[in-house]
């Protein structure tokens, strides 16, 4: 892990976000990307190869940006670190991906706003459209956190071969903080499959793969998102971690109101990772 991209609007809680990459970067010797996203109405430009910085309204949003780009630098907590700051023009989720292909970002660090801003950057918008296209982890941060340790790493899957690649990159994650996994299926009503059988599913899911720090956890709940949440809280998780690539498999967590419900109601970081 060499690139961590923080995509900010300059609020508290993106600010949250870039305290956790500055305690990541400080662990793991790693640089910092900040990247602020403009939004401006470039349909204003004509055809005469005029640019987004033509704008009088670019540019005065530009000012803004790098200003604030220099309080954030002359943090106590970024001191030391190499640190990057961009300001492009783009739509959000279009432009966190593109930087991601250029820098070859490493893990996407984001702010959360709380249950409200969630639902408007979960559903059909932000970070919704990031956690279902990029092929980069997206790391959710909900609160601030003074020592950012993950030791307790729950992954929630339905543990199929399409799960597997994830799961290698939620061993890495865990073998870097030296972290427990604790393996999740959670059975509900509707899809209820027998400890017996989903047992040796998890463990034929792991079984070349030489990670041994794990737990095998099969928990009944009313729902797959309710299940994940209340076993979390039973094990005090520091990290929830699911996979997801669309409308398949577990990414169903991050359709509808599922995936509403899952991250708005987690009080604790969670990171997605692209099957």
């Amino acid at each position: 892990m060499k690139k961590l991209l923080v995509p900010t609007d300059f609020s508290k809680e993106a600010e949250n976000a870039v305290k956790v990459a500055a305690q990541l970067a400080k662990k793991h010797d790693c640089e910092i990307i900040l990247l602020h996203m403009l939004e401006l109405p470039l349909h204003q430009l004509n055809s005469g190869g005029a640019t987004p910085t033509d704008l009088p309204e670019a540019v005065y949003f530009m000012k803004l940006a790098h200003k604030e780009f220099e309080t954030i630098l002359n943090k106590d907590y970024l001191q030391g670190l190499t640190v990057h700051e961009t300001v492009d023009f783009n739509e959000i989720s279009t432009g966190i991906l593109e930087t991601c292909k250029k820098q070859d970002i490493d893990l996407i660090i984001m702010g959360s706003h709380g249950a409200e801003g969630l639902k408007e950057l979960f559903i059909g918008s932000t970070t919704e459209k990031i956690v279902r296209t990029s092929n980069t982890p997206v790391l959710v941060i909900k609160n601030e956190h003074e020592h950012f340790d993950i030791k307790e790493f729950v992954f929630a899957s339905d543990f199929k071969n399409d799960n597997k690649e994830t799961y290698v990159q939620a061993v890495k994650l865990a073998e870097l903080f030296g972290a427990k996994i604790h393996l999740l299926n959670v059975n509900t009503p509707s899809n209820f499959t027998t400890t017996a059988t989903s047992k040796v599913r998890m463990l034929e899911f792991i079984e070349n793969n030489a990670f041994n720090n794990y737990t095998i956890n099969i928990y009944n709940d009313e729902t797959v998102e309710k299940g994940v949440l209340n076993f979390s809280r039973i094990v005090d998780a520091d990290l929830i971690g699911i996979s997801t690539h669309g409308r398949q498999g577990i990414a169903h967590f991050f359709n509808g109101s599922i995936s509403e419900d899952l991250v708005n109601h987690a009080n604790r970081p969670v990171i997605t990772f692209k099957i």
